[in-house]
Parts: C-alpha cells; structure tokens; sequence
C-alpha cells in the first residue's frame, strides 16, 4: 500500500502543475490505479517567500503555509512536498508545526549530486535561495563547491523566473546563456535549475548536458518515499 503525498503548492501554479506531472511521469505503473494518492492544495495567494526573506515584505509566508500543511494531513496526507525551493528557508519551523515528514529538497539534491561524485555545482535560483545558502549549505556539507552568479548573472536569473516564467511566457535564450556560460567557464560540473520555474528550462530543452533539475530530485523521493516504483528512465537525473 503506497503512502499518500501531500502538495503544498501554487508557488506558483506552473511548477506546481509541472510537478505533478513529473511525478506522473516518474512512476513505473501499469494502469491508473497504480499510481500514488496525492493531495493538492494550490494557494497562489501565499505571499512572495523571496521578498520576505530579503526583507522587502513583512508578510510572512509561514502561518499559510502551516495552515494549508495541517490541512493535508487532516485530509490523509502521510508526507509532504513544497515545489517551491526558496519555500524551504521555512522547512525546520514547518516540521515543527506539521505532523508528518516533510520532504527536504536542498538536503536531497546535495545527497543525489554526492552520489555520482560531482565536486563543484553551479546554482541557478532566486535571491531568495542564493542569499539564504540553501544549497550552498547542504552542498558543503558534503565537501561539494557551490559556484553562484555574479550580481549581473544573478539579475539574469530573477530576470527569467519573474520576467519570463512566472507571467507565462518562454526564457529568452540569450539571458539563460549569459548565466549557464559564466557558471561552467567558472568550473561547474553541473548546474542546479534551482527554482521550480527554472524546471521549465529543461522541460523545453534549453538547457544542454550538465544540468540537474532541482525538482525531478524532489519528484523521485517523493515517488520513493511513498514506496512507488520509479521508471528506470527517470534514474538517472542529470543531462548528457
């Protein structure tokens, strides 16, 4: 019997969908009722993490987030996911105030990227992400050098997510190239498309060989941790 996922999503709506579809995409089955229980509670209305975090806002995400957590677990969640990365700047006060296990998607990617030997890691994420050291700390953990963006590359990034993504339309080519160019030519072996819009990247087959979907790893230990079959696809995460 598998376990039932929980969603926190709507952070934003786009990733969240892309989620489930990788999720769907991911799971070895054979017919619909093969496939994991989840439960999806999309709240766009949850206040901009990044903002907050920079101190540009006083509204916190957190109690929203809680709240909706609790909800999912009332509704028969048995672990949670956040398709939001810089959402995880929260993760330890939300394991503090929601009852079931909630995935740790930073922790999890540094486990994947340690697993196939890689030693220096390009980020690709929000303000947010950067100036927080999500990755950068579960990355040194492991002895793995994280490389960021200079501020123009970082500029670069937020320019995708906000400018292009998040208000529906493609990357522009050339900004995304200024970014990957400076960060191999800086020594990454892999770059982290650490934020859920940048999962788009891939999905459209912008990105080229060395990429790591930040998303595709929550996706697979999501799968694993309901106790689903993965694909054998679907294994092996970074591109050739």
């Amino acid at each position: 019997m598998y376990k039932t996922l929980g969603i926190i999503g709507g952070l934003g709506p786009l990733a969240t969908a892309y989620f489930y579809q990788q999720i769907t995409d991911m799971t070895d089955v054979k017919k619909d009722q093969d496939h994991i229980e989840i439960l999806i509670h999309s709240a766009p209305s949850i206040p901009d993490r990044t903002s907050f975090i920079l101190g540009k806002s006083t509204d916190s995400p957190l109690p929203r987030m809680v709240e909706i957590g609790r909800g999912l677990v009332r509704a028969g969640a048995d672990l949670i996911s956040i398709p939001c990365i810089t959402a995880h700047y929260f993760h330890k006060a939300l394991t503090e105030q929601i009852p079931v296990p909630i995935m740790n998607l930073p922790e999890e990617v540094a486990i994947y990227l340690n697993s196939h030997g890689i030693k220096k890691v390009g980020i690709m994420a929000t303000d947010g992400t950067v100036t927080s050291g999500l990755f950068q700390t579960q990355l040194t953990k492991l002895g793995i050098e994280p490389l960021i963006p200079s501020p123009e590359r970082q500029a670069d990034v937020m320019h995708i997510i906000y400018n292009n993504i998040k208000i529906g339309k493609s990357a522009e080519p050339d900004v995304f190239a200024r970014v990957r160019d400076e960060l191999q030519g800086n020594g990454a072996e892999v770059i982290i498309l650490g934020c859920t819009e940048l999962s788009i990247l891939k999905r459209d087959k912008m990105t080229g060989p060395g990429f790591l979907d930040a998303m595709e790893v929550l996706a697979l230990r999501s799968i694993e941790e309901c106790k689903a079959p993965i694909r054998p696809e679907y294994r092996e995460l970074i591109t050739k």
